[in-house]
């Protein structure tokens, strides 16, 4: 634990405050990305759920009625 302190120590002596708004508008921007891209897949997984709940509905309904042939009762004497 304390090896990493130091070297946190280390990494961070030489930081002023123009690098540490940097690295946080930078911090920012990614979040922001990622956020859209998270977005944009969500949206993508909506889309393609609602496509294959609909062509699953359409093949529900090819199969129904029309291609069915009822059974007809033979009343015998």
């Amino acid at each position: 634990m304390r090896a990493r302190v130091a070297k946190f120590f280390q990494h961070t002596q030489n930081l002023d405050w123009q690098t540490c708004a940097d690295i946080t508008g930078d911090i920012g921007a990614l979040k922001r990305s990622i956020q859209r891209l998270n977005n944009r897949l969500n949206g993508m997984e909506k889309t393609a759920s609602n496509d294959a709940l609909s062509e699953l509905k359409m093949l529900h309904e090819a199969s129904q009625a029309p291609n069915v042939t009822p059974i007809q009762q033979v009343r015998g004497g």
